[in-house]
């Protein structure tokens, strides 16, 4: 299993959730990921809440992760739904993606969005579907 910096690293040209956003990687395991986002008033809708995009991009990237570090093959979402639960009063995000089912093609995996205040605010599942990663030139 690589190492947590290699992850960072390998993911960090994933500029729109990184960059833009400000996701981090905290945790690697074998089809597993946890990353975690702190909240700015950039995060914000109208209303004051956290936006939907910036909880379903969060999931996005803990499922890329956990789904792609450290494997043969590359693996991208072909299906993601996502169930708000609640709005956060917390000051950061967490999304934890296991793996549900893996098989040749396809893929299943659960990220649950929890907030500093161990509050359930989203539950998003992803359809992964298997790849073949491009040749480095």
């Amino acid at each position: 299993m690589g190492t947590l910096n290699e992850a960072r690293e390998m993911f960090a040209k994933d500029r729109f959730a990184t960059v833009a956003t400000g996701a981090v990687i905290d945790e690697i395991g074998e089809d597993h990921a946890k990353c975690s986002l702190t909240l700015t008033e950039d995060h914000r809708n109208a209303y004051g809440n956290v936006m939907g995009g910036a909880i379903y991009t969060l999931a996005d990237f803990a499922f890329a992760v956990a789904s792609n570090f450290d494997k043969d093959v590359a693996t991208v979402s072909v299906v993601g739904q996502a169930s708000f639960m609640a709005a956060t009063k917390g000051n950061k995000l967490f999304a934890t993606a296991d793996l549900i089912k893996d098989g040749r093609r396809n893929c299943f995996y659960s990220v649950t969005v929890t907030d500093d205040l161990s509050k359930t605010i989203a539950v998003v599942t992803f359809n992964g579907t298997h790849i073949a990663k491009e040749k480095e030139a």
